[in-house]
């Protein structure tokens, strides 16, 4: 590792403090994202109206898919190239960063391309109704145009981070963040732009929040560097070579996402054939919290990726044991917090989201206490897929994501309102997590036994 004394040795600092360094930033720029994603989930149902709201959850699970691409590159470029750096090969680690960084943008621009040509079909693919369509689509056509900044940005913080530049990281999320709940406001109140007011908010921060963030690749990294890739044959075989393998080893991050992303679209087919558009405003409120411990627990898993893949590559077990003990004492913790804070924070939240004795906002305050548990088991698991990826146990990753977003959750949110009643739409998603988590302890247990 570099010397220079602003930079973190991931092989020999105390555990603990690397922790809390990485930690600490890392949260702040996760929680500056969650108040601008909740932000503009108020502004949306209390400047447009509930079935605004109702639209942007639809289009939701494409920012799902988004995020997947680039947590996929992102996690996999970053523990190859943490595994290549505990072995001194700084040449190898910036190759691969460099490959996982062009890899997600060019993905990006194809998939963004492909939104807004097929807005229409893409909405009603995602289960929206031919009521909500128009709005939808007014929505979705500002996603697919800032689909490539989020990719960048996606897999360009895990690079700030292995450089041990995590504030620089926390800042540029704040700004983002700051800069978008401004024009939010703008837009959709003093202007009346609506949600495509909104959804270009969005996209002008975040295109905005690139600059800075590029700059800072190209000319103030410590350790880990931008490199110019060769473009001959062989050069492309290698970058083939490395980007599979990347994937592999985030491919869970992405099937993470995509099982959030099924679990919406089938929620939303799910809440609206049992309780109409009203149902899907209500659920919506329920996927504006989901971030909120998914980011923790991202952040969580994004902090404590370096120390593990570096222990993991010195085949230090000592210190990945205490890693382990403190990424998934954290995630306890925090899951335990946020549980209990939907629980008796019902009221508060739907008020935030809508007006106050509107039937969605009945059907919210009433069905988040039942949602709440969800919170718990999605930290733990969260965290679990992470360090498995960390260690390079890809396969393993992958089973879990698989159980928690389709073998689990679909089934969940088919059968349960089948069998209990509305309340079953709410309580799918917290028995299916906590399903997963079972059977992640039971596989641990047998293991050390």
């Amino acid at each position: 590792m570099n010397n220079n004394r602003d930079s973190l040795d991931f092989s020999k600092e105390p555990v603990g403090w690397l922790f809390r360094k990485m930690f600490l930033p890392t949260l702040i720029g996760m929680v500056s994202m969650v108040v601008l994603n909740i932000t503009d989930g108020a502004f949306v149902g209390h400047g447009v109206g509930s079935d605004a709201l109702a639209a942007v959850n639809i289009v939701a699970p494409l920012y799902m898919i988004i995020s997947g691409i680039g947590l996929m590159f992102g996690i996999g470029g970053s523990v190859v190239a943490s595994i290549h750096l505990s072995k001194g090969n700084v040449k190898a680690a910036n190759i691969n960063l460099t490959q996982s960084i062009l890899a997600s943008v060019a993905t990006g621009i194809v998939l963004g391309a492909l939104v807004f040509m097929f807005q229409r079909e893409t909405c009603l693919l995602l289960g929206c109704s031919e009521a909500l369509l128009p709005l939808a689509c007014s929505y979705i056509k500002w996603v697919a145009v800032v689909t490539p900044f989020n990719m960048f940005g996606m897999t360009s913080m895990f690079m700030v981070r292995l450089d041990g530049n995590p504030k620089f990281a926390m800042v540029i999320n704040c700004f983002i963040a700051s800069l978008n709940i401004l024009l939010d406001y703008l837009f959709v109140f003093p202007m009346q732009m609506g949600l495509e007011g909104a959804a270009m908010a969005t996209m002008m921060a975040f295109g905005t929040g690139s600059a800075p963030l590029a700059w800072f690749l190209l000319t103030r990294t410590k350790t880990v560097h931008l490199r110019r890739l060769k473009l001959s044959v062989t050069s492309l075989e290698l970058t083939v070579r490395n980007l599979s393998y990347q994937m592999k080893i985030g491919a869970s991050g992405l099937l993470g996402e995509l099982a959030l992303a099924s679990t919406m679209i089938v929620g939303n087919y799910v809440f609206i054939h049992y309780l109409g558009e009203d149902g899907v405003a209500a659920f919506s409120v329920g996927c504006y919290c989901l971030p909120i411990v998914f980011m923790i627990g991202n952040a969580i898993v994004q902090s404590v990726q370096p120390i593990i893949s570096f222990a993991h590559g010195m085949n230090d077990g000592a210190r990945l044991a205490s890693a382990r003990r403190i990424a998934f004492g954290t995630a306890a913790i925090t899951g335990v917090v946020g549980m209990f804070s939907i629980w008796f924070g019902a009221g508060i939240i739907a008020v935030t989201f809508m007006e106050p004795g509107c039937h969605a906002y009945e059907l919210c305050r009433d069905g988040l206490p039942y949602y709440s548990p969800a919170f718990l088991f999605i930290a733990v698991n969260v965290v679990a897929t992470g360090y498995l990826q960390s260690i390079e146990e890809a396969r393993k990753a992958m089973v879990f994501t698989v159980l928690r977003g389709f073998l689990f959750s679909i089934p969940c949110f088919i059968l349960l309102p089948m069998a209990i009643g509305d309340n079953g739409t709410w309580l799918a998603l917290p028995l299916a997590e906590a399903m997963t988590t079972a059977v992640m302890a039971a596989i641990l247990v047998a293991r050390r036994r």
